[in-house]
């Protein structure tokens, strides 16, 4: 649970005063609304009683993730002690609600002040508190998203001192985190493209070894991001995403903020 939490703990990334929200932010959707609750999901309650989906931000999920409860417990715990109560700012792109009708936002905590002072997915991940998941359709502000959580993974913050969450090296054999989110790091020793679909493989038997899939119609992000698939060939990455198990343990990915470069071209 945070206690004494210190507003400067986001620092020159949150940089929320003056009424300025980060550039990447979307639209304020709306402000001056109270939170009254967290549910068991992480959504939060409005006071006018609309939900709120926290966009890019997946909290553990205790044995969802092949991992103890705690952590989850903990997560929601964090999420509840900052907003319960609090009015907030949320900012949300097109499309703004999920299937269920929740509002999919960024979320900026006012502090019972003028302006926003927290943006909440960012103190999560400094926490060590939930992994950044970025959705093809809302890809605003990864990169200062996945710079709090790799300061979070460096300092071995909440879920980062624990193996359940671990970043798994590609050399690993990944069947057991079938079904889980995992960040897996590693060498792609090859990479092709085969009627429109991509295999990135970090081995040299693609009948066992880890390898990253982008599909067809997948395709489309990474060429309007100017990127050649094949233009991974011998680069160290970092991939997330739900582990399958199909032939061999694989992710697919959908766009290219799914793949972080680590070493230079």
């Amino acid at each position: 649970m945070l206690r004494g939490f210190a507003f400067g703990i986001v620092g020159a990334m949150v940089s929320a005063h003056a009424a300025a929200l980060p550039a990447c932010a979307p639209p304020v959707e709306v402000s001056g609304v109270r939170v009254v609750r967290v549910e068991k999901n992480g959504v939060l309650v409005l006071e006018d009683g609309r939900a709120v989906k926290v966009e890019g931000l997946l909290l553990p999920e205790g044995t969802d993730d092949h991992a103890p409860r705690y952590f989850a417990d903990e997560a929601i715990g964090a999420m509840s002690d900052l907003t319960r109560g609090r009015v907030v700012t949320l900012a949300a792109g097109t499309p703004k609600e999920d299937r269920y009708g929740r509002l999919r936002a960024q979320v900026f905590i006012d502090d019972n002040r003028d302006t926003p002072t927290l943006w909440l997915q960012l103190v999560m991940l400094h926490r060590g508190l939930g992994r950044v998941s970025i959705a093809p359709d809302r890809r605003e502000c990864a990169s200062m998203l996945y710079a709090a959580e790799d300061e979070a993974r460096r300092n071995r913050q909440g879920i980062w001192s624990q193996a359940w969450y671990a970043v798994r090296p590609a050399s690993r054999a990944l069947i057991e985190d079938t079904d889980t989110f995992q960040l897996v790091r590693g060498m792609i020793v090859s990479a092709e493209v085969k009627n429109d679909r991509a295999y990135l493989d970090f081995g040299t038997d693609w009948r066992r070894d880890f390898t990253v899939v982008i599909s067809p119609q997948d395709m489309k992000a990474f060429r309007q991001a100017g990127i050649d698939p094949q233009s991974y060939e011998g680069r160290t990455v970092r991939v997330r995403g739900w582990v399958e198990n199909l032939h061999r343990p694989e992710i697919e990915v959908a766009i290219p903020e799914d793949i972080e470069v680590l070493d230079p071209p």
